[in-house]
């Protein structure tokens, strides 16, 4: 099959580009590389360097494409509360674009990496798709707008849609970024240095973290299936996790004793979160492999920014 992935060169894209490419397939990717590296991909994979909202450089990608995969999006929640319009402007108009390109190229199915922070705050903890969303971000606001640009202009056109909510996804190739790193990676890195974890909040929160091959797997399965079934799927590991839990994983897999700040002021986010994947299990044959503190000794050991204990 031929495949066009925009964001292909970020943290997710490049795991999944770089297993189509290991099955046999033909890929394309897109990225404007503000997080990605195009060094990650097999080279055996068609890169462009190119933003989202370009409509005549999509349509161009487009050729001959069966599937669509579109990760290329922003994805931190504290950064899209200080830039809502950025934020606005990539995830929701670079989706209303590319819609517009698919629709037009004749492209078949499309696959949307949306987001588990959807839901927002329950009143339980078992997410399930039939739930009605509450977004409590910019960030999540924007991730259910392009569900619905995607499902509506989907249905217009004929083609099959798919949304997977994916919840927090970790693994070797996850940067840590300056400004509000991802947890596990930061917590990873100060561990081993014997630094300091921050708790925003007193760490009670709970998440539903879920390894970057076991999405990979969902991703796949979504592209390849014959039918999809349903236009919504939660992607997740279905098992919930305090982040003071997941500080001492971390420790016990690290050797590390760092220091643990606590920051009561400072917003944690929702309180409860864990996804039901019984629909993911039912419509993709999705079953999550890979446990957490084996997802995170799995991070350590073959991720190149934790080498010599950094």
């Amino acid at each position: 099959m031929n495949f066009l992935i925009t964001g292909g060169a970020g943290f997710l894209g490049s795991a999944l580009s770089n297993r189509l490419i290991r099955q046999g397939h033909h890929v394309r990717v897109l990225d404007d590389l503000s997080t990605g590296d195009p060094d990650a991909l097999n080279p055996d994979i068609h890169f462009t360097r190119g933003d989202i909202n370009d409509r005549p450089k999509l349509w161009t990608l487009l050729q001959d494409i069966d599937c669509v995969y579109h990760l290329a999006a922003r994805v931190s929640v504290p950064e899209s509360i200080l830039f809502p319009r950025d934020y606005s402007h990539v995830n929701v108009g670079g989706t209303a674009t590319l819609m517009e390109a698919v629709r037009d190229a004749g492209t078949r199915r499309i696959v949307l990496a949306s987001s588990g922070a959807i839901y927002g705050e329950q009143e339980e903890a078992s997410l399930r798709e039939s739930m009605q969303p509450n977004p409590g971000s910019p960030y999540a606001v924007s991730k259910l707008s392009a569900e619905w640009y995607v499902r509506t202009i989907g249905a217009l056109a004929g083609m099959e849609t798919i949304c997977l909510r994916i919840f927090n996804a970790y693994g070797p190739g996850q940067r840590i970024t300056a400004a509000h790193p991802p947890v596990i990676p930061n917590f990873i890195r100060q561990s081993l240095q014997n630094g300091t974890l921050i708790f925003h909040g007193d760490g009670t929160q709970t998440r539903d973290y879920v390894y970057v091959d076991d999405v990979v797997n969902a991703l796949v399965s979504a592209g390849t299936i014959q039918e999809i079934g349903a236009p919504v799927i939660n992607i997740g590991s279905g098992d919930e996790t305090s982040v003071r839990k997941l500080a001492k994983l971390v420790m016990d897999v690290t050797g590390g004793n760092p220091e643990e700040v606590y920051n009561p002021r400072a917003g944690s986010g929702v309180s409860r979160m864990c996804t039901d994947i019984s629909l993911a299990k039912e419509k993709l044959n999705y079953v999550p492999l890979i446990p957490l503190e084996m997802g995170l000794r799995l991070t350590m050991e073959k991720d190149p920014q934790f080498k010599n204990g950094s």
